[in-house]
């Protein structure tokens, strides 16, 4: 007998953002990054839960998308740089383009439903 797992399968804002940005030729650090991101967030009225949450998030989403390839980090004694891996970065992309249409569809589905 299984357990029920929680699968969060929505959208997810930050990678979304992370992967836009990255996906230039440019190499960031975090702190730049991280200003880039929190604006564009803010823009799109979707930086909920405090500036040091999201700090905290963006980090953890960049560190998932190194461990996968898709961003390199070039450290230069105590700087860090992240920069997006152009073929991982179109992957990443199109699988959460997908991921945002199906989510999309739920939520026309369920609105139709309720109506």
């Amino acid at each position: 007998m299984s357990k029920p797992t929680f699968s969060r399968r929505a959208p997810d804002n930050i990678t979304e953002e992370l992967v836009a940005v990255l996906s230039s030729k440019a190499s960031f650090e975090f702190k730049g990054l991280f200003d880039v991101i929190f604006l564009n967030l803010r823009e799109r009225n979707a930086a909920s839960g405090g500036e040091e949450m999201l700090r905290l998030r963006t980090y953890e989403k960049l560190q998932s998308l190194v461990s996968q390839g898709a961003v390199t980090r070039t450290v230069t004694g105590a700087v860090k740089k992240y920069k997006g891996v152009a073929s991982r970065m179109v992957t990443v992309s199109a699988e959460m383009k997908v991921l945002r249409e199906e989510w999309s569809e739920k939520l026309r589905a369920k609105a139709a439903a309720a109506a």
